[in-house]
Formats: C-alpha cells, structure tokens, sequence
C-alpha cells in the first residue's frame, strides 16, 4: 500500500497505536481472533451508537462491519437495551445454567422465519452452531467424511477448517480442489476426511459426490460464499436434490446471511430447504449467541431422552437469556412492517451509488451481494467462487479502505459491509460523499505512481 497512506493513518491515531502496542505485550498479535487484525495495527474504538462508531483518538466512522454483521439494529438499540435490563430486573442473573421461559419463546420466532426449522438447540457461537450441524449429520448419515466449498469458512474447527483460502498454487484443480489445510496443528485425518468441491459448478460437484457417495455424509456450504457471493439459483436447487439422491445431510451454514439476505435467509431467497441450518450473528441481537436448527430426526439425535446413546451437546451459556432476549427484541423488530424493507432499500441504494463514483473516477468497481451486504471488487470479470473472487486488485481496494477511514467511513480493510436500520438517509449521503472523494483520491494516487 502507498506509504503515504500509512504514514497519514498513524499520525492519526497514535492512542491506536499505543493501546495495540500495550496489547501485544500480553495478547498474541494484539488480538483476540487473527480476522480482527489488519496492518499496520487495527482500531481501537472507544464508544459507539446507532450507525457511529468514534475511535480512542477522537474520530467518528459511519460502521460498516457493524461486529462482523451481526448488528441488524445498529449499535445499543434501545429495544435491545431495555430487553437486557428487563432479564436483569426480572430474572436477577445473567445465567441460571438451566432453562429460562424465554428460549423456547425465541425458537419459535426462528421456525417463523425458517420453515425447515423444525428444532432447534442454541449455541454460543456460529462456530459451535456448525461444529454441532456437522456432528449431527455424521451420526444421521453413518459416514464421517464431510464435503465442504473451497473458500468458505464455517467457523475454526478441525473438521471445516480446510480449503478456506488456500493459495492456488496448493489448491489443485480449479474443479476438483485439494484439501489444504488453514491452520497450524490440524492433524492429517482431517484432511483426509475433508472432500474440497468447487463453488458453483454442479456438474463437477456431482462427479464428486458420486464418486464419495459411500464417504460422504455431510455437505456443508454458505449458500452465499463470504456472505455476499451468491450460488447460482439452479446450483442450490440441484445440489439439494443430490444430496437428497446419495443420501448425504444437507448443511446451510447461514451465520452470515441469516436475517441478512432475507429475513429467512438464503432459503427464503433460494426456495429451499437444508436439512440442517446453522446461524449466529443477529440471531443474538448483538450479544454471543448460535443456533443449530433443521429436521426433527436430526435433531432428536441430540436429545438425553433418546434411547441407546445420543450426539452429546452441552454449554453452560447455551440459551442464556441475555442472549435470548436481545435476540428476541432484535427479531422483533426487523418482521415490524417497512423495518427490513428499509434496509435492503438503503443498501440498493448505496450500492448503486459506490458503482456510478467508481466508474465516474475510471475504475472497474462492482458491488457484489444480496440482501444488506456487499462488498466492493475491483473487477472486470464475473465473480462467481472463491478464484474469481480473490482475483480482484487487492491493493486498490486496501488504499480506497484507508481513504474511507480518512473520511469518517468505516469497514475493516478487505470486509464486506454490512447495513443496519440505523444507516438513515443522512449517513448514506455522507458515506456517498466519503466515496466520492476517496476515488478522486485513489486516481490521483494512481496517476502519480
């Protein structure tokens, strides 16, 4: 990147700075979790609300990684502030470690905005939601190979942390992947139990599921890859009749799009149904929460009053009612009449807007997604999978991120963005107008170099 841009970005935020340095002394990298870190050091924000967002050396961002998505509402909504004080006044604890009224209450909202939600178990985390629906559909299948997409993430554990950006020079075949692993530390049977399928190719992935259908039992896959790389919708619909054929479960790891590409996800926008669902993000209305819901036979495999043995799932935290009921508020909300409608409306709208400034400022800038998020792409070509997709010019999209933090607009480097009902008309305009002086900027950038 420019070193311009570096040399600027410090001089601005020297608390940033000093508070990530404090940090790195007792916290590996000076983060808790490697996607939170860009360079030449992250953020640290001091307060926020509504769409704002206002950094320890005094600068406000409109917020587009609103927590990586999972903010729907905007940051401490007062539905959502009241609905935690209410546990606190009613229930006087945080936690009881058994159940409280209100989990069946929010499992029933989900079954309303997914049909194929039949029940539903609670975790902490979208990570856990898919550690638990890949479990589930090895005890239901009998098969313990899993086949996922390369260039999706389903959260860092073992059995999915594989082919998740691989370098193309250990990928393999772009329609035949190679399992590569994505971590340190991950033992060799995980990749040896991990079948790699190309997004958005049916026929290839029919080859392959054929050829494994005595392996393969779970199919795992974000139905929209990054959260905003939309499957073909014949892709979907063929996909859900193979694995149905070869008898393998089903996987729709909607964390990402859940509430976000329709209030019913990417099933509502596919007109399908996985056999099981995993979610998180706004499910908990801002606070930890996942869920893992689908066909009743599936889920019963979890159930302590199953006779001969059962898929073991446990939390201390699993439907604890902060969680719950910031989860219920949030729901509320966004199924009130024009709430969603809102969103999607201030989405197309900005997306058109970033389209028409970068092409004004002679750049081949698209928006890609469906729903309320995107993300920017300096292409020319179709995006259709994880290849396409990383070969977008990365560093014209790094500078066009730090020209945007000059101007008071905000998404992790490289993230998508994400809109919440909190981004009015206001902060639309002023993000428009963010975008319009970061491409002039970027093209004289350009033309200097």
């Amino acid at each position: 990147m420019d070193t311009a841009l570096v040399t600027r970005y410090e001089s601005r935020t020297v608390e940033s700075k000093r508070l990530y340095d404090a940090a790195r002394r007792v916290i590996p990298g000076g983060v808790e979790g490697s996607i939170k870190h860009y360079s030449p050091y992250p953020l640290t924000f001091a307060r926020a609300h509504g769409p704002l967002l206002q950094d320890v050396d005094g600068h406000e961002y409109v917020d587009y990684l609103l927590s990586f998505g999972a903010l729907m509402l905007g940051h401490g909504h007062p539905a959502v502030v009241d609905a935690t004080r209410r546990v606190w006044r009613d229930y006087g604890t945080s936690a009881f470690g058994l159940a409280s009224p209100l989990e069946a209450q929010l499992a029933e909202v989900v079954q309303g905005f997914f049909p194929s939600v039949e029940e539903l178990r609670f975790t902490n985390s979208g990570l856990e939601a898919t550690l638990l629906a890949v479990r589930l559909g090895i005890a239901a299948s009998g098969r313990d190979v899993v086949a996922k997409f390369e260039g999706h993430y389903h959260g860092g554990h073992e059995q999915v942390l594989v082919s998740v950006s691989p370098d193309l020079d250990r990928a393999g075949p772009a329609r035949h992947p190679a399992a590569v692993p994505a971590s340190l530390g991950l033992p060799e049977h995980f990749a040896q139990h991990t079948v790699v399928l190309p997004f958005n190719d049916y026929e290839a992935c029919e080859a392959i599921l054929t050829a494994e259908r005595d392996r393969v039992g779970v199919v795992v896959m974000e139905p929209m890859e990054a959260g905003y790389v939309a499957a073909d919708r014949a892709f979907v619909q063929q996909l859900r009749e193979l694995t149905t054929r070869l008898g393998m479960v089903l996987v729709f790891d909607e964390v990402k799009t859940g509430f976000r590409v329709r209030l019913g996800g990417a099933q509502e926008y596919y007109g399908v149904k996985a056999d099981l669902t995993a979610l998180g993000k706004i499910l908990g209305g801002g606070l930890p929460i996942g869920a893992v819901g689908g066909k009743r036979e599936i889920l019963e495999l979890t159930s302590p009053l199953r006779k001969g043995g059962a898929v073991f799932h446990s939390g201390t935290f699993n439907g604890n009612p902060l969680s719950v009921s910031a989860g219920l508020a949030t729901l509320e909300l966004l199924k009130a009449p024009g709430v969603f409608q809102g969103v999607l409306d201030a989405t197309d709208r900005l997306r058109r807007s970033i389209e028409q400034l970068g092409r004004e400022a002679g750049f081949p800038v698209q928006t890609i997604g469906v729903g309320t998020v995107f993300d920017v792409l300096f292409s020319e070509g179709e995006v259709k999978n994880y290849r396409s997709r990383i070969a977008a010019d990365k560093d014209s999209r790094l500078a066009l991120d730090f020209l945007l933090m000059e101007r008071g607009v905000f998404s992790k480097p490289l993230n998508r963005f994400s809109l919440s009902a909190a981004h009015g008309d206001d902060v639309i305009a002023r993000t428009e107008e963010a975008f319009r002086d970061s491409f002039q900027s970027l093209r004289d950038l350009a033309a200097a170099t």
